[in-house]
Order: structure tokens, then sequence, then C-alpha cells
């Protein structure tokens, strides 16, 4: 269909198929904040409430927001940065260190890394709240000269990405650009109103909207923290749609911002494909579809005093996955490479432990949709998760079995049917005791993060 710009047009769009059914995506974290890859470490995204305002920007855990928590007197950060770099060190003095490191980076080690995760989309951060673009814009920064990646990383990786048959996305920071507002945000207060609203800065994002869904062909368009308040989204959404209508877009284009030194809140758009929670899930099925994102450990770009203790495992995160999916989400997980490109051997084995699990058991993954309950428990209080696809339901069981038998309670399945377990030859014995469903686990049973049980129906 053709989309007008209009909010009554554009939310005529549908979820496409392939984002409903991909499940899996790699977010990539990576820029100038990469090269003194410092955060200080012991706090969480979601601890932000509990520890208060001041502490929480003040001991920021996120690496990529490096340059804020820099200007923060006191902080970490900064102590940090003055040790090793010295007080006359700027943050840009990281452009030229960071172009020499990208020159070693391969892009295609990233796609093929990515592929072998079992991840079918990737999302790029383009420009973050630092202002340093990563492609080779006609529109450079007009705060700061030269400030722009040496290698047009949006373009290859891009080119990779798709070769390897994955779907590619864009990040931008829509709203906030520490090059054209230096106040620090030092707590939700000066968060909310640190956005940009002026009529130029709206001209410059806009005009690198448009050139990434130009030159690049994205499928998915990612912002954060909002928009500027003058910025015609109906008009962009529009664009897109009209160019790529399996395209999707994501909720954080609204915002609240500032003006004549007050502030108040601009809900314009009510509209997007999806939700974004960070560092956390729904714990019910949504009907609207959603994707959780967050890092392997507590930061996004990489932050090189977290260790391997710091860090979630592969089996951590196939349980996640299978969670998120059961309630109609996707896992967005991110990596933080370092500024050459290379990205952490513990961040590789966790991608790489969760492709070998997807390699066997996608199948109850890739495609599937809620069944009419996501959760579920055995006798002995383990946890089970559902998806469904073509008429079959897999069970998936996210503990080790106790036993020889596991006693699912309150199922029933259609009498006659075939139970497979993903990974195994041979059908298992099953029985039907009233309303709970005993399946009869074999003896050669490998272990395994989160066990997939298929359910048949006699007339498949």
């Amino acid at each position: 269909m053709n989309f007008e710009p209009t909010k009554t047009s554009i939310r005529k769009h549908e979820v496409p198929d392939w984002f409903q059914d991909a499940k899996f995506g790699i977010f990539i974290h990576w820029g100038l904040y990469s090269v003194p890859a410092f955060a200080a470490k012991g706090l969480s995204f979601t601890e932000s409430p509990e520890v208060g305002e001041e502490y929480y920007f003040k001991s920021n855990p996120y690496a990529e927001w490096y340059l804020n928590t820099l200007r923060i007197s006191g902080s970490p950060t900064q102590e940090y940065h003055n040790k090793e770099y010295g007080e006359d060190f700027s943050y840009d003095d990281f452009v030229p260190i960071f172009n020499e490191e990208l020159e070693m980076w391969n892009p295609q080690e990233w796609a093929e890394l990515f592929k072998n995760a079992g991840a079918k989309y990737v999302v790029l951060v383009t420009k973050h709240h630092d202002g340093f673009l990563l492609w080779s814009s006609k529109y450079p920064n007009p705060m700061k000269e030269n400030y722009i990646s040496s290698r047009n990383i949006v373009r290859e990786l891009t080119n990779s990405v798709k070769s390897k048959g994955m779907k590619m996305g864009f990040y931008y920071s829509t709203s906030f650009d520490w090059t054209f507002n230096q106040e620090p945000i030092d707590g939700r207060t000066s968060d909310m109103i640190n956005g940009i609203i002026t009529p130029e800065y709206t001209e410059y994002v806009k005009n690198h909207w448009y050139e990434l869904i130009d030159d690049y062909e994205p499928s998915i368009l990612w912002s954060d923290i909002g928009a500027p308040p003058l910025l015609d989204l109906f008009e962009l959404f529009a664009y897109f749609y009209n160019k790529y209508p399996d395209g999707v877009i994501n909720d954080r284009w609204d915002k609240i911002f500032h003006k004549d030194g007050k502030v108040y809140k601009m809900r314009r758009t009510f509209f997007y494909d999806y939700t974004t929670p960070e560092y956390k899930s729904y714990n019910i099925i949504k009907k609207k579809k959603w994707e959780s994102n967050r890092g392997i450990g507590n930061s996004y770009g990489y932050n090189k005093t977290e260790k391997e203790g710091d860090y979630l495992t592969s089996k951590d995160f196939i349980r996640m996955l299978v969670d998120i999916v059961s309630k109609n989400g996707n896992l967005l997980l991110n990596v933080g490479p370092m500024p050459d490109g290379t990205i952490p051997e513990l961040q590789k084995e966790v991608l790489l432990g969760i492709g070998q699990w997807l390699e066997i058991n996608g199948e109850g993954i890739y495609g599937t949709r809620p069944w009419e309950r996501a959760e579920g428990n055995t006798l002995d209080k383990l946890e089970i998760r559902f998806t469904y696809k073509n008429e079959l339901l897999y069970i998936h069981l996210l503990n080790n079995p106790i036993g020889k038998t596991l006693k699912i309670l309150t199922l029933t399945i259609p009498k006659n049917s075939k139970i497979m377990l993903l990974g195994y030859d041979n059908q298992l014995k099953w029985e039907q005791d009233q309303e709970d469903l005993v399946l009869y686990i074999p003896e050669n049973l490998t272990e395994s993060p989160v066990y997939v049980f298929k359910v048949i129906p006699n007339e498949l």
C-alpha cells in the first residue's frame, strides 16, 4: 500500500513476518568511547531508581556514556580519565586513535560470527549521543571538524551483513547530541531537557535519517531518546515504508522536551511497530511485538573493567531468549567491540554458545508464535515455556529433568500425538495422567541449557 504522512495512514502498517519470525538480533555499540573503554562497575541500568539519580549518573555503568560522565565533577570516569590521559586530553583526542585502530577491522568476520550465533538481523549504532558519525555523511557535524570515522563503517558492515542473508538496521541518537549541548546529564531532570530542539539540529537529524534510508537501505530504524519536536515523523515514516514496506520502526521517537526554561511533554506519534524494554522483559504474553535489548555485561560499549564474572553466560541468554520468545518478543543482544574491531573473546564465546544451541533447537524458536499461555511448571517445580508453529507445540524445559519422567502440570495434548526431543531421533513415550502430561526421558540425555520437546498431532 502507499502510505501517507498521517497518523491514520501510518497506523495501517503491520509488523512484517520476517521480524516476527527472526527472534534474535545483534546490537553493536562501537565508537570513540571504545578507546578509553571505561565505566564504573557495580551498578546496572535497572538499579538506577534505587541508588538515586545523582549517584547513578555519576557512576553510570554504560561505557558509551563516557563523554557525559567525564563532564560530571568527581565522577569515577573523570578521575580515571585525568589519571590515564591527563586533564588536557579532550574526548576529541580519541578520534585519531580510533581511526588508526579502525584500519584493523574486518567486517566480514563480524558478519560470519553473527551468522554463526544464529542472529537474523543486526542493528549498528551509527551515531551515539557523543555525535561521532560512523559513515561518510554528506552532512558532517557542524560543531566539530573531521568528527567522523575514517572508514565508512555503515556501508562496509551493511554489505557484509546482507551478504550473509541477515537484515540490517540502524540506531541513531535522534534527540541527544553532546556536541550541540555540552551540559552534562546528572539527573532525570537534565536527562529530560538535554535533547536538542533547534531548527538547525532538526535539519541535521532529518538529513541523516533520509541519507541512511536512501544510501544504505535499512530494514530497521532504531531511534533513541526521542526526536526534535520540529521533525516531521509521519513524513519520515511514510517515506521509509513506501521504500521498504517490510521495514520496522521502534518506539523511541517521543520524548519530554524543554522550551524557554520549562519542561513539557510532547507525544506526537503514539506509533511504533514494536517496544524496546532495556535490560528487562515482560512477564506476560504481549499482543504488541516487542524486543528486549541489553549488553552481555552491564555496558553496551566495551568496558575493559568488566571481566568474566560480570558477563552472563550463553546458558543464561538461551533461557532468556526462550522466555522472551514465548511472550511475543525478540532478543537484541549487544556486542561492544574494542577500538580495532576485535570482539572480546568472552563475548564471542557467549554468541557461539547461543548459536550451537539454536542449530539444534532453533526450530522451536524461529518462526514461532506465542501459544495460549507462555509458562508452565512440572511436578518437580521445574520451569516450562511454550511456543507454537504450524499446529506444532514446542515445550521448552528450562532446567535439567529430575529422574526418568517429567510430569508437566495442566497440559493436555491430542490423542495419538507424537513427541520428539529436538536433537534426538526416536519418539518419546508419553501418557496423559488426567490433566497432566507425563514424558519419559531418554536415558542418553545430553546436558543442554534448555530441552525442547515437539508435540506433533496425529493428523500431521
